[in-house]
């Protein structure tokens, strides 16, 4: 089974490409995209299991220097 996640992602604006590389690095990322409106990045995460969603979140993206705020929307199952 495959888990999905998109975070959406608010930057200093002044750090919008260097969170970009730095996200860009982080095992499980297959989308990356910066975007215009409220929210400054936004990345898609393909996972196996649910609980590897807050590790991903919490050790390896929320700590990238520059984030300001992340929103996670996890998928439902089909």
């Amino acid at each position: 089974m495959v888990v999905k996640a998109y975070v959406l992602v608010v930057t200093d604006p002044t750090k919008t490409k260097h969170v970009h590389d730095e996200i860009s690095k982080v095992p499980h990322i297959v989308e990356l995209h910066e975007v215009m409106g409220p929210y400054d990045i936004v990345v898609e995460i393909e996972v196996e299991t649910l609980q590897d969603i807050p590790t991903i979140l919490g050790e390896k993206i929320r700590t990238i220097d520059g984030i300001q705020s992340t929103t996670s929307l996890v998928t439902l199952p089909d």
